[in-house]
């Protein structure tokens, strides 16, 4: 199957490193024009030169910080105004870890910001656009805790499950100007958000990190953490014309890792 996103504007958070830097580089190789969004400068400004430009693309960036939440709307407002969407995905870094009894409201308040909030504003300016052309493409970049919740992740179990019921909401009103929206449910996957939770996991446990992702990887029934370009070949599907009758899906990408339907 060949995707082709020529023509086609994407927005992309969290996209310096790991998944979204996956995803950035797909769409760009499908053709699409990407705007990545991180805080990095340094990072998006590498990024960005090393995207394929072969059917035209006009690359560019913005250095915005997800976890302040005001100046990251402005941020948006001013973007919009002067730009056209097709294609965003919604993906930020994770919270802190943690569990339940560990946080307090203020740190709920402060994930609801970053996970939801952030998500939710940028996708209401997209929208516009999307609507007066009859076409679009939304990917949440979500977790497969939503479907069964790690202790140690309670901030993002939480707000990453009010993201998904938003999505599937907003799903039906949308549907009929054939705009699709989705969920990417992410399981375990070789990036430096997992390096570092496997870190703090290991000390607290007082073994090695390699002996945490040792038993990552075992609870995998693939046997391996997986990699963020194949992570990048599915949400590059689910922008394409070729994924038109997929909306309001929650999809697990995960190795098998989750043990419910």
């Amino acid at each position: 199957m060949k995707i082709d996103l020529s023509g086609k504007n994407a927005l992309v958070g969290g996209s310096s490193k790991g998944i979204g830097k996956a995803i950035a580089e797909r769409l760009a190789a499908s053709g699409a024009s990407v705007t990545l969004m991180a805080r990095s400068e340094d990072l998006l400004k590498s990024i960005v030169a090393q995207l394929d430009t072969n059917q035209g693309q006009q690359h560019q960036y913005l250095v915005v910080d997800f976890s302040n939440f005001s100046a990251f709307a402005s941020q948006m407002d001013a973007y919009f105004e002067s730009n056209k969407v097709d294609i965003l995905i919604n993906n930020t870094q994770g919270p802190a870890a943690g569990g339940a009894k560990e946080k307090s409201m203020e740190d709920y308040q402060t994930a609801f910001d970053l996970l939801f909030k952030c998500a939710v504003h940028t996708t209401s300016l997209a929208l516009k656009h999307m609507q007066s052309q009859q076409w679009g493409r939304i990917v949440n970049v979500a977790s497969v805790s939503v479907k069964e919740p790690l202790n140690y992740l309670a901030l993002s179990n939480s707000l990453r499950a009010a993201l998904v019921t938003w999505a599937k909401s907003l799903s039906m009103d949308i549907a009929a100007d054939n705009i699709t929206i989705n969920n990417t449910l992410t399981g375990y996957f070789d990036t430096e958000r997992i390096a570092q939770l496997n870190a703090q996991k290991a000390k607290k446990m007082n073994v090695s990190p390699e002996k945490v992702r040792g038993a990552m990887e075992a609870q995998v029934p693939m046997q391996r953490i997986g990699q963020p370009e194949e992570y990048a070949n599915l949400v590059c599907f689910l922008a394409s014309q070729q994924a038109s009758y997929i909306t309001g899906t929650n999809i697990p990408i995960d190795g098998g890792l989750l043990k419910s339907f």
